[in-house]
């Protein structure tokens, strides 16, 4: 049986050596790091919690992979450049079959974006996973989410909808084709978080925030705090051919409400359009543009005929 800190050399201490804003990382009572000059950092933390965020039987390297994923997404709808990372682990029993893989897909995600673990805690108890990121953004240039102004298009990244799609799914409410079904689980699972397309909006959106808890709810959060409101076409919403392969009566209500995809929801002033046009030719992902913010509060929602739609659900909540 190894200890804690046997399991924290085996696992996840690893040389810190490639950033050399890393003065000391794992191994001491704190991390020291370096703040570059002229920068803000940008800290985010999320928590996963077995049993609510993913099922118990869900493949260690995919939970590892998200509790970053989910992180990064906070980090790019802020148009923050990852850099560091701190990981609070608590364990209901010691399974190194369970630490490898998991660390595993820790790691994956970490190093696609040349992030450094520099610390944490392990204990014992219910699985669950907390994260801590921290991003650096040149001073004045963050992402918010009070922005937004009357005139803005509002535009999501990606598709969403398809990690609602897995849920269903995994609740046995419906049964995909083998490759849809595979297809939802991988987005449910191992998100790609979009780092360098927020990193490009920066100077040019008003406001960002990430989908996770479903598109109406976050985009709500816009409004809320901008201080405006929204008119968007629910037809423009961007979905995955998986997704309408489904045929489900209420897609919609899925597509708008359904959190987990972890798209990044912006808005842009009509005076930048052309410059993000410009700059979206190098993102790795489509976007759509599916709204415009209006001065009038509140957020309605029309079909492309200007009919309106009263959605029946509003996105996901904690409590």
């Amino acid at each position: 049986m190894r200890t804690e800190f046997d399991l924290i050399d085996r696992y996840f201490a690893r040389p810190s050596t490639h950033r050399n804003d890393v003065v000391v990382g794992i191994g001491d009572d704190g991390a020291i790091l370096r703040v570059p000059a002229a920068a803000e950092l940008v800290v985010v933390m999320d928590t996963l919690v077995a049993g609510v965020h993913f099922p118990l039987y869900t493949d260690p390297a995919s939970i590892g992979f998200k509790a970053v994923a989910v992180n990064l997404s906070d980090l790019a709808a802020m148009g923050a450049e990852p850099a560091w990372a701190t990981l609070a682990l608590t364990l209901p029993d010691n399974n190194e079959q369970w630490l490898s893989a998991f660390s595993e897909g820790l790691f994956a995600a970490l190093d696609l974006y040349n992030v450094a673990l520099v610390g944490g805690d392990t204990t014992r108890g219910p699985l669950t996973i907390t994260i801590q990121l921290h991003g650096f953004i040149p001073e004045g240039c963050a992402l918010r989410r009070n922005g937004a102004q009357p005139g803005d298009e509002i535009y999501i990244t990606g598709s969403i909808g398809d990690a609602g799609m897995a849920l269903l799914a995994l609740e046995g409410k419906i049964t995909p084709q083998t490759e849809h079904r595979e297809y939802f689980m991988q987005r449910l699972n191992r998100p790609q978080a979009r780092v360098a397309e927020g990193m490009s909006l920066r100077g040019i959106a008003n406001a960002a925030i990430d989908i996770s808890d479903g598109l109406l709810a976050d985009l709500r959060h816009i409004l809320e705090r901008s201080h405006v409101g929204a008119l968007i076409n629910i037809d423009a919403v961007p979905c995955s051919d998986a997704f309408l392969a489904q045929n489900i009566q209420d897609n919609r209500d899925i597509a708008l409400s359904s959190g987990d995809d972890y798209e990044l929801c912006f808005t842009v002033p009509q005076d930048n359009i052309a410059l993000f046009q410009g700059v979206s030719t190098a993102w790795s992902c489509p976007y759509t543009r599916i709204g415009v913010i209006a001065a009038e509060l509140g957020l309605r929602c029309t079909t492309k005929d200007g009919v309106l739609f009263s959605p029946r659900r509003l996105g996901y909540q904690h409590f």
